[in-house]
């Protein structure tokens, strides 16, 4: 392990970073290249997994976001290629198993395990902990198996089926339920998984702990009630994209509904889910300051 750590250090020396991180690149997209080629004309071309290009681009924006930041944090290449071998290897031999068996999850899921062996190999444990955030990003990149998905978004469906059809009757609209599906006028809409799905509660979720760490909250409590409710954020959303297709369809008819309004309500949903996060972060700042105000108006009083 010592020939190890001294490769570490040596590649990790300011006249060698730049060849160490090109290796380690090139390395990686040969691994990698023929899983995520597989992805962009299989998977991620599909509704149900659209948010697998975003959150992806988004984590690699992330990692170089935060790599970034190391110097401002102080924080030096300290190599720790004891613990980061084995996960590497373990990372490798996931990989393999899930390319072999042609298993997604363990496919793609070998990356966080590979980059973290990497990362503590070449910079270690403090830079590690450091992008832990990063690391957890990468978690909503893995693809879950169908049982799961499907499983977790029948209710989901169900739940903005049923909120869009209150909502709408409110409004006077001849609107009407069976399931998931919606009659509005002469015309049936049914809600998809990507209308009502995981792949819009992921990419909100994902967005979402994206804002909070960007915006670095000092408050635990604002930041866990923020990622908490991005979860009612996201039906609300949801909802909104729903009553939006509905609503064309009713007034434009079915070519309009599913032609490029549709793609332009999905821009809708998170124009609205970032409005509502934004506004939701401003809410909770309001409260986090009058809670410290009264705490401080208490402590005083006690002093007094």
């Amino acid at each position: 392990m010592d020939k190890f750590g001294n490769i570490a250090r040596h590649w990790t020396s300011p006249d060698k970073t730049m060849g160490a991180w090109i290796a380690i690149a090139v390395g990686l997209l040969i691994v990698y290249f023929p899983t995520f080629w597989d992805l962009f004309h299989g998977l991620w071309g599909t509704e149900r997994h659209a948010h697998g290009p975003i959150v992806f681009f988004v984590s690699i924006w992330f990692f170089y976001f935060k790599l970034k930041q190391l110097p401002a944090y102080g924080i030096s290449f300290e190599p720790f290629p004891v613990l980061g071998w084995p996960i590497l290897i373990f990372g490798l031999l996931v990989f393999i198993l899930g390319r072999s068996q042609t298993l997604l999850i363990f496919e793609v899921g070998s990356l966080i395990p590979v980059l973290l062996g990497i990362t503590l190999i070449f910079m270690g444990s403090r830079v590690a902990k450091f992008l832990w955030f990063a690391f957890f990003f990468l978690c909503f990149v893995v693809p879950l198996p169908a049982f799961v998905v499907d499983a977790a978004t029948l209710p989901m469906k169900t739940a903005v089926s049923f909120a869009t059809e209150h909502i709408l009757y409110a409004l006077d609209y001849p609107i009407a339920r069976t399931g998931v599906m919606l009659t509005i006028g002469q015309y049936q809409l049914l809600v998809a998984d990507a209308c009502a799905g995981l792949n819009s509660l992921f990419t909100l979720e994902v967005l979402g702990l994206l804002y909070m760490n960007v915006t670095h909250h000092e408050s635990p409590f604002r930041n866990f009630m923020l990622a908490v409710l991005i979860i009612p954020i996201s039906f609300i959303a949801n909802v909104t994209r729903v009553i939006v297709l509905a609503l064309i369809t009713y007034h434009w008819g079915d070519a309009a509904g599913q032609g490029f309004l549709h793609e332009f309500s999905g821009i809708v949903l998170f124009i609205t889910a970032l409005l509502l996060v934004i506004a939701t972060d401003g809410l909770l700042r309001v409260l986090s300051n009058k809670f410290k105000k009264s705490q401080q108006a208490t402590s005083s009083d006690l002093k007094v």
